[in-house]
């Protein structure tokens, strides 16, 4: 990640640098810049899901049969997610490693989502009850059929 000259940048890209912390390592593997490039479009991807700060942690390796790997861990103040791919080529494993971390990630939004929308709805037993303008008459008229019954 570049360092930030505050004289030179303005304000959204201070923002956009603060936000997102991106780590790689390579193991086996010739650490390229276009390889840096796409990891970080990549790890560009992940932003619509956070408000805070968090950490995108890459690794990428050869394993002995020539499978090449990409692991990906995603930390944050209260959440750590983490997702591996493999395939025969570096940047379809960046692919597959994004996709699954993106899923879990949505996945745990909407239930948080879910969770936190059935906490606030008023639960109406009787629609009639609900649909009559409470006034004087109402009570009265009640008070009478219960009388009558």
């Amino acid at each position: 990640m570049r360092r930030i000259n505050a004289q030179n940048v303005n304000l959204k890209e201070k923002k956009e640098a603060l936000f997102m912390k991106i780590v790689s390592s390579f193991k086996q593997l010739e650490h390229t810049e276009a390889l840096d490039e796409k990891i970080k479009s990549k790890s560009q991807k992940l932003k619509k899901f956070f408000d805070g700060n968090f950490e995108v942690h890459w690794t990428c390796h050869v394993r002995d049969d020539g499978a090449h790997c990409a692991e990906i861990k995603l930390l944050g103040p209260s959440f750590e997610y983490h997702a591996a791919a493999h395939s025969d080529k570096l940047y379809k494993s960046l692919d597959l490693a994004i996709n699954k971390i993106e899923k879990q990630v949505s996945k745990k939004k909407d239930k948080w989502k879910k969770r936190i929308s059935h906490k606030h709805q008023p639960s109406v037993k009787d629609q009639q009850i609900a649909q009559v303008e409470w006034d004087e008459e109402y009570w009265e008229t009640k008070k009478e059929e219960e009388n009558v019954a």
